[in-house]
């Protein structure tokens, strides 16, 4: 099967998954509690945020989280989505295969990933090693969320592909740590870490 079309995401698509309360699957207060979160255990390991990069940024929720905790950090948004791009002024490009002149402190990858098939997949999260130096944060729904039945299906869009959580870990390993909560840290990055803030070990 092929990765998600650039088609999909047009004005329909965010109006039935974000701007219609009746069937959006987006809530500001938990992007604001997961941006706290986030930035507040990356404050904690004093992992340096000057740059982030947002990829698959959508209506652009963790700006106002990012401004909040991080006031001197540069935000920047790519999409796939045209719509968006017009709408909000984000870069066109994908998590396959976008490409910076310079790694990024941070970078934020959620709800984006369970769009690729398993090449484009592998491709994603290999890139994300080498467009990351610090931190990366990564929300994908796994195979075994539908299996325990913890996503509500009638807010999640259906065309998600349901790969393994082995498969994330596995790919964002070659270049990262797993510390938990989603949050991962680059192996280029120098912070030391106690080896039970590992998730795996250190």
């Amino acid at each position: 099967m092929q990765s998600a079309s650039d088609q999909w995401f047009d004005e329909a698509y965010y109006q039935r998954y974000y701007f219609d309360k009746k069937t959006s699957g987006v809530d500001p207060a938990h992007v604001a509690r997961l941006g706290a979160f986030v930035c507040s255990y990356l404050k904690y390991l004093r992992v340096p945020v000057r740059r982030v990069l947002d990829v698959g940024c959508g209506i652009g929720l963790w700006r106002e989280a990012l401004t909040l905790h991080f006031p001197e950090a540069q935000y920047h948004g790519v999409e796939v989505s045209d719509y968006l791009c017009a709408r909000y002024g984000w870069e066109r490009g994908s998590v396959v295969d976008y490409r910076c002149a310079e790694p990024f402190d941070l970078v934020i990858c959620q709800g984006v990933l369970p769009y690729l098939n398993e090449a484009d997949l592998n491709r994603a999260l290999h890139n994300l090693g080498t467009i990351s130096r610090g931190a990366l944060y990564v929300e994908a729904v796994t195979r075994e969320d539908y299996e325990r039945d913890t996503i509500d299906e009638t807010l999640t869009d259906p065309r998600l592909f349901r790969h393994s959580g082995q498969l994330y870990r596995r790919g964002l390993s070659q270049g990262f740590t797993e510390l938990g909560g989603g949050i991962w840290l680059s192996r280029q990055a120098e912070v030391p870490l106690f080896e039970l803030e590992c998730a795996g070990g250190c």
